[in-house]
C-alpha cells in the first residue's frame, strides 16, 4: 500500500508574488506555445494602446530582434518613476513586480484601459530571462533591469531626455517559453486591428530577423476597418458611421452591407475583441432590426401580411465593426471574451438607433436597397428552414438513417471517437479497411462539396454531400449547431496531397467556418497528413511529408539501389500503408485547426472562394513559390 502523504499546514504553498506567474503561466498568458509568446507581447503593446486611448501618445514602434528579444517603444506619458507611498519603492518597480498594479485600479490615470486585470507588464516580467525599462520623464531618462521578475539595478537617472515615453525590451525566458518563433502575419493583423480601433495612431512594425516591416496609420478608423474587411466584396450603400458619447461610455460604429451572404460584425469594449459579443453587441443587434423594420413598415416595402424582418435577416451580408470604451467594463471571464456591463445595452440600442434612422430616412435609394437584402434573405430562411428541418430531422433518427456511405465506428462515447471525411471512393475504401473500427468511423464524400460562400443556406442544404456531413456530424447547423450532439470529438478531414486534394480541403473549411464555427473554436476539428513519398532502402521503409525530408533522406542513405514512390492520392496507399502513415494515433500526424484572428480568417475565406477574382489571382501568384506540392 502506498504510503499517504502529510497535509498539514505547513504542505500548503503561498506563492509569493511573481513566482505564482512562473509556477502556472497558462493561467496569465494562455499557454506556453506561440499563442503565449505572442500574449506577452500583445500584453506590452496594451500598455501603450491605453496611452494613445488616454490621449498622450501617437505612434508605437515595435521590434522583434535576431535573438527573440522584443522592443516596444511608445511615445506616452512615460511610466512614473517617483516613490509609490503603499511600498515605499519606486512606481516603475512596483509596476514590473506587483500583480494586479497599475494606475488602471484607481480613478486617476486612465479613464478607459483594455488591460483590467492589472497582470499585464508584470506577467511579461515573471515570464522574461530579462526585462529592460527606459522611460523618458520630467526632462530625465530613467531606467531599470529585472531578470526572471526581480530588479537586478535600482531605477536611476541615466541622463537628459527631450519629450516622454517608455521603452520596454525582453527575453522571453526559454526555461518556460516553449517557442521563440514569433508569426510576422499573425502580429500584423493584431497591430492592424488595433490600428483600426485607435484613429490617428500609427503603429510601425520591424521584423529584424527577416528584415520585413509594416506601418499603420488609419485616419477613418473602424470606417476603413469595415472598408479593408469589404475590399473584396460589392457594397450595396457607403459605409455608415456614427459616434456618439452618452454618459461616461463613448459609442462607435461602422455598418456596411454587400451582396454577399455571410454576416462580418466584430465588437470590442476598451479596444479588446469581444469574441464572445456581449451587452453591447445584444444592443447592436436590437437597434438594427427594430429599425429596419419601423423603416420598412412605414415605407410599404414591407406588406402587412408579411412578417417582420428577424435577426438573422438584417444580418446577412452585414459588415460591422461596434466599438465602445468603457471607464469601468466588466468582463465574464478572464480572457474577455464577453462584455457584461448592462447600461451599454441601452446606450449603443439609443446610439445605433439614431444614426440608422436618419441615415435611411436621408439616402432612400440605399434604404431600399438594404431592405430589399433583408427580403430575400427572409424568403431565402424559410426555405432554409424547411430543408435544414428535414435534414437534422434525419440525423436524429437512430444510427440505422445514418448516411449509407458513413462507416460507423462500434464505440458510444463522442470523446473516444473520431471521424475521417475522405474525399473519393477509392481512398474511403482503403480507410474503412484500415482503420480501428473500434473508435474510428470513416464518411467518403463525392467530388466537390459546393462553395458555400457563394451560396445561400437553402441551396446549401440541397447539396447531397453536405446533408450527409450534417446527419453523420449530429450537431445541427448555423444558428442551431450544438456542440452537445457532436458525435465524434476528433473530426478529420482528409485529402490527397495534391491540387484537387487542397481545392476540396478548402471547400469543406469554408463550409465549416461559416455554418459551424464552434468546432474549430472548441478544438475539434483536425489535418490529416498523409506522406508524399514511400522510400524503400536495403529491404527499410521510410515515409517522408515534405520535399525537403525528402532530400534530407536520399542524402542521409546514400544509397543507388533506392526505391521511390510518390504518393499522388490517398487511393494509391493499401489499407496498412494508410494506417500506418496517416490513421495511426501512435504515428500519425494531425493539424489542429484554430482561428487566431477571425477577421483575419472571414477575409481570407472570402478572397479565396468568394466571386471577385483579381484578389484572389494576386493570392496566387504572391503565395505560387510557397506551393509545396504540385501536380503538373
Amino acid at each position: 500500500m502506498e504510503e499517504v502523504q502529510s497535509y498539514e499546514a505547513r504542505d500548503i504553498q503561498v506563492l509569493e508574488g511573481l513566482e505564482a506567474v512562473r509556477r502556472r503561466p497558462g493561467m496569465y498568458i494562455g499557454s506556453t506555445d506561440v499563442r503565449g509568446l505572442h500574449h506577452l507581447v500583445y500584453e506590452v503593446v496594451d500598455n501603450s494602446i491605453d496611452e494613445a486611448l488616454a490621449g498622450a501618445c501617437d505612434r508605437i514602434e515595435i521590434s522583434i530582434h535576431p535573438d527573440g528579444s522584443v522592443t516596444v517603444v511608445d511615445n506616452g506619458r512615460g511610466i512614473p518613476v517617483e516613490i509609490h507611498e503603499q511600498t515605499g519603492r519606486s512606481a516603475l518597480e512596483v509596476v514590473h513586480t506587483i500583480l494586479h498594479s497599475g494606475a488602471k485600479f484607481g480613478a486617476g490615470g486612465y479613464k478607459v484601459a483594455s488591460g483590467l486585470h492589472g497582470v499585464g507588464v508584470s506577467a511579461v516580467n515573471a515570464l522574461s530571462e530579462w526585462l529592460e525599462v527606459e522611460v523618458k520623464r520630467d526632462g530625465k531618462l530613467y531606467t531599470q533591469r529585472y531578470e526572471r521578475g526581480l530588479p537586478v539595478t535600482p531605477v536611476k537617472a541615466i541622463g537628459k531626455a527631450k519629450g516622454t515615453g517608455t521603452k520596454t525590451t525582453f527575453l522571453p525566458d526559454s526555461e518556460i517559453i516553449q517557442t521563440f518563433d514569433y508569426k510576422f502575419d499573425a502580429l500584423v493583423q493584431r497591430f492592424r486591428e488595433m490600428a483600426f480601433l485607435t484613429r490617428g495612431l500609427t503603429i510601425h512594425f520591424l521584423d529584424e530577423r527577416d528584415e520585413r516591416e509594416m506601418s499603420f496609420y488609419f485616419e477613418g478608423g473602424i470606417t476603413s476597418f469595415v472598408r479593408y474587411l469589404n475590399k473584396n466584396r460589392t457594397a450595396l450603400h457607403a459605409p455608415i458611421h456614427v459616434e456618439k458619447r452618452v454618459d461616461s461610455a463613448m459609442v462607435e460604429a461602422a455598418i456596411q452591407y454587400t451582396d454577399g451572404y455571410s454576416e462580418s460584425v466584430y465588437a470590442f469594449a476598451n479596444n479588446i475583441n469581444t469574441v464572445d459579443g456581449g451587452t453591447h453587441l445584444t444592443g447592436f443587434r436590437s437597434a438594427l432590426t427594430r429599425t429596419l423594420n419601423d423603416y420598412a413598415r412605414k415605407n410599404s416595402l414591407l406588406k402587412d401580411n408579411e412578417p417582420n424582418f428577424t435577426g438573422e435577416d438584417t444580418r446577412e451580408g452585414l459588415t460591422a465593426i461596434l466599438s465602445v470604451k468603457l471607464t469601468d467594463p466588466q468582463f465574464e471571464s478572464q480572457t474577455k471574451a464577453r462584455l457584461g456591463n448592462a447600461e451599454i445595452k441601452g446606450q449603443v440600442e439609443s446610439v445605433l438607433s439614431e444614426a440608422l434612422s436618419r441615415f435611411l430616412e436621408e439616402n432612400p435609394r440605399s434604404a431600399k436597397a438594404i431592405i430589399e437584402k433583408c427580403l430575400t434573405a427572409s424568403r431565402a430562411r424559410v426555405a432554409a428552414r424547411h430543408a435544414r428541418d428535414l435534414v437534422i430531422r434525419r440525423s436524429a433518427l437512430e444510427s440505422s438513417t445514418l448516411p449509407g456511405k458513413l462507416a460507423d465506428c462500434s464505440e458510444r462515447d463522442p470523446a473516444k471517437c473520431e471521424i475521417y471525411i475522405v474525399e473519393g471512393d477509392s481512398a474511403g475504401g482503403s480507410a474503412k479497411q484500415g482503420r480501428d473500427r473500434h473508435f474510428q468511423a470513416i464518411l467518403p464524400l463525392r467530388g466537390k462539396i459546393l462553395n458555400t460562400e457563394r451560396a445561400r443556406l437553402d441551396r446549401i442544404l440541397k447539396n447531397k454531400e453536405i446533408q450527409a456531413l450534417i446527419s453523420a456530424l449530429g450537431a445541427g447547423i448555423g444558428d442551431q449547431f450544438d456542440l452537445s450532439g457532436l458525435r465524434y470529438h476528433r473530426v478529420i478531414v482528409m485529402t490527397d496531397a495534391d491540387v484537387d486534394g487542397a481545392h476540396i480541403r478548402t471547400l469543406l473549411l469554408t463550409f465549416l467556418f461559416r455554418y459551424m464555427e464552434p468546432l474549430i473554436e472548441n478544438g475539434h476539428l483536425f489535418i490529416a497528413q498523409p506522406p508524399l513519398y514511400r522510400i524503400e532502402s536495403k529491404r527499410k521503409v521510410y515515409y517522408v511529408y515534405t520535399e525537403a525530408e525528402r532530400e534530407r533522406l536520399l542524402k542521409k542513405l546514400d544509397d543507388s539501389k533506392v526505391s521511390l514512390q510518390r504518393y499522388k492520392g490517398l487511393g494509391e496507399m493499401n489499407p496498412d500503408q494508410l494506417w500506418e502513415t496517416t490513421m495511426d494515433p501512435e504515428k500519425r500526424t494531425l493539424l489542429q485547426v484554430v482561428i487566431e484572428d477571425a477577421a483575419a480568417a472571414d477575409r481570407t475565406f472570402d478572397m479565396l472562394m468568394g466571386s471577385s477574382v483579381p484578389p484572389r489571382k494576386r493570392f496566387v501568384q504572391t503565395h505560387a513559390k510557397e506551393v509545396r506540392n504540385l501536380d503538373v
